[in-house]
C-alpha cells in the first residue's frame, strides 16, 4: 500500500529566528501507533483496576455477604456459632445470643456488645486464614467485676473498655499469639493487647492504640 503522506510545517525558534521544518508523516503509521496506544491503554486500565480490587482481608467487609462467627466460652464450656450480619445488616437476634455469651459470668450480667468488635474478629480471621473457634477468655465486664479482678491484678485497666461492651481477650488454636496481634495491628481498628504469658490477645474498639 502507499503510503498517505502529509506535508506539517512546525515552526521553531531558534536564536530569535523562526525557521520551518517540513516533517513527511505517513498517516498509515500513525493508525498502526494510535490503535497500538489504545490497546496498551485498555491493557493498562485493566490492569489498574485489578490492582484496586479488594484483597480478600478488605473485602471480608466491603462485599456484602454473611458474617459468621464460631467461639468458645473457655469459662462456662459454652460454644456458639452466629451469622450476626446477613449481607444486609446486622441480625439482632443473634447478636442477642453473642451477647449473653459475652456476658459477664461471675455477675451473670449482659450487656449490649458493640457490633463492631463482632466485625473486628471476623476481619481478623480473615486476615489469619482461619475460621477456627475463637477462644473466649473475657468479654463483658461489670464494673464491680472490673474492680474486683483490678484489686488481683495491675494489669486490669481502671476505665476498662470491657465495662463499655467494646472488649475482649482470647486466642485462636493453631494460631501463634504474635501472629494474632500482627493481624490485630494491622486492622488499626482500635486497641491491640499482647499478652503471651496469659495466652491472649486483647482487642477492642476504643482508640488506636497498643501495648
Amino acid at each position: 500500500m502507499t503510503p498517505l503522506r502529509l506535508a506539517v510545517k512546525v515552526p521553531l525558534v531558534r536564536q530569535k529566528c523562526i525557521v520551518i521544518v517540513h516533517l513527511i508523516v505517513d498517516l498509515n503509521i500513525m493508525d498502526k501507533i494510535d490503535a497500538h496506544r489504545r490497546k496498551l491503554l485498555t491493557i493498562g486500565g485493566a490492569a489498574l483496576g485489578a490492582a484496586i480490587l479488594p484483597t480478600p482481608a478488605f473485602a471480608t467487609l466491603s462485599t456484602p455477604r454473611p458474617r459468621i462467627l464460631t467461639l468458645n466460652n473457655l469459662h462456662t464450656g459454652e460454644s456458639i456459632k452466629a451469622e450476626f450480619f446477613d449481607g444486609r445488616g446486622y441480625i439482632q437476634d443473634e447478636l442477642a445470643k453473642l451477647n449473653h455469651f459475652f456476658r459477664d459470668y461471675r455477675a451473670n450480667k449482659v450487656k449490649a456488645i458493640d457490633p463492631r468488635l463482632f466485625d473486628q474478629l471476623f476481619r481478623l480471621q480473615g486476615l489469619l486464614g482461619t475460621r477456627k473457634p475463637v477462644q473466649l477468655i473475657s468479654g463483658y465486664r461489670s464494673v464491680d467485676t472490673n474492680n474486683e479482678l483490678r484489686s488481683k491484678s495491675r494489669g486490669v485497666a481502671k476505665h476498662s473498655y470491657h465495662t463499655k461492651g467494646q472488649a475482649m481477650d482470647f486466642h485462636i488454636e493453631g494460631i501463634s499469639l504474635s501472629n494474632i496481634r500482627k493481624a490485630a495491628l494491622s486492622l488499626r481498628a482500635g486497641g491491640v493487647g499482647y499478652y503471651p504469658s496469659s495466652n491472649f490477645v486483647h482487642i477492642d474498639t476504643g482508640p488506636l492504640r497498643h501495648w
